[in-house]
């Protein structure tokens, strides 16, 4: 099976719009898209989506949460701006989700709508304390169920969760992972990592990868690690 650059998305954490644009410039002819985050949002705002989002493949990762009105609204609000995908958060509830991928759908081509389920920076103690259960892969998977029935077209999930999530729900349900990590690398304020091999090998959809390619000295060269990692040719 051939693997697409296109599957890793290089999250762009930065606080100086100047710094994601070089990023991208050194980056895209690898092929990979981008993920433009809570940080450089309100550091560049729409007008930075826009460019971005007319040249490459833009992941808008906002995690919307509120009322469903509001919701679709502001999914309104990304399909204008010419992003490929964007996101909620599935704890929102079922009414907020179809809310959500309702307005996405009002656009041809519409944004592709995930939800998150459970970030990977939280693990099973976490669930306990914020009262959403005992099990992170049970949780992952509840949500999951509940995002599909919605209409979504995935889910943001760590790791662990892929295979489950790929046996359970239908094919072309999408995941996005994030927290990937390759091999000698920190976890950071991540809980549940993986390495780019094993998302693959588990049936992953797309890879999101920040500081192990933004912040080192050779950003080009960690990505082009991380395409051999994934099996891209």
């Amino acid at each position: 099976m051939t693997i697409d650059a296109g599957r890793l998305l290089v999250a762009l954490d930065y606080s100086e719009p100047d710094q994601a644009f070089k990023m991208v410039e050194l980056l895209a002819p690898l092929g990979v898209g981008f993920k433009v985050g809570l940080q450089l949002f309100m550091a560049g705002g729409r007008e930075l989506v826009i460019e971005l989002a007319a040249k490459h493949k833009i992941f808008l990762d906002l995690k919307f949460n509120d009322i469903p009105n509001t919701v679709a609204a502001a999914v309104r609000e990304a399909a204008e701006l010419g992003v490929w995908m964007v996101n909620v958060h599935a704890s929102g509830g079922r009414e907020m989700m179809k809310s959500a991928a309702a307005a996405a759908g009002e656009y041809s081509p519409g944004p592709l709508v995930i939800a998150v389920t459970v970030l990977t920076s939280l693990n099973d103690r976490d669930l306990i304390e914020t009262g959403c259960g005992k099990n992170t892969a049970l949780q992952v998977l509840k949500l999951s169920r509940l995002a599909t029935d919605c209409g979504l077209d995935g889910v943001v999930c760590s790791s662990h969760e892929i295979r489950d999530i790929k046996n359970a729900l239908a094919p072309g349900f999408i995941t996005v992972t994030p927290g990937v990590r390759p091999a000698g690398n920190r976890q950071d304020d991540q809980a549940r990592t993986a390495l780019p091999s094993a998302v693959i090998s588990k049936g992953g959809d797309y890879l999101v990868v920040g500081r192990p390619i933004t912040s080192v000295a050779d950003p080009l060269r960690a990505a082009r690690s991380i395409l051999v990692e994934m099996g891209v040719d």
